[in-house]
């Protein structure tokens, strides 16, 4: 019997722009299906957040993935910076429940290992032969990434 085609969502949240990528698992084989973001702008905190979960709602809505995946919280030497980057992590994991979708974290380190084999690789690297091609922006790397790793931890499971 095959494997059922699994549909991940990798999001990559920040107070300003949060990137997303689809990709799709059949078996071994992965497909870049979409990536883009949400620009929230300068606005209040408030609107930032209710634009951030807006738009997550409209792409879970669009490209029904049945799992989603984040970068876990790290301590940035700036603490204002993290407390931001948490409000939108925690808008976007809120889209994630609020669908009844699985949210599995992972740090960056784990990221990099599954897509470069470099927990340590420089932002943007990737092999030449990384599955999820045409990736048309620097985020939608790391959020297809996220995405990636899942579908790899998923079909160790």
């Amino acid at each position: 019997m095959p494997a059922p085609t699994v549909r991940i969502l990798g999001i990559d949240p920040g107070l300003r722009v949060t990137g997303f990528g689809v990709i799709e698992k059949n078996g071994a084989s992965l497909s870049y299906i979409a990536s883009g973001c949400v620009k929230s702008g300068d606005a209040d905190l408030a609107d930032r957040l209710k634009t951030i979960l807006a738009g997550l709602r409209e792409i879970i809505g669009e490209h029904r993935p049945q799992q989603v995946a984040l970068e876990k919280v790290f301590v940035n030497v700036n603490p204002a910076s993290t407390l931001a980057l948490g409000q939108a992590r925690g808008t976007a994991i809120c889209a994630a429940v609020d669908a009844g979708l699985p949210v599995s974290e992972y740090t960056a380190l784990q990221v990099k290992q599954a897509v470069v084999g470099n927990g340590h690789a420089k932002k943007g690297q990737r092999p030449p032969q990384t599955p999820p091609t045409r990736l048309p922006a620097p985020f939608a790397t790391r959020t297809a990434g996220r995405a990636w790793e899942r579908s790899r931890r998923a079909g160790s499971a």
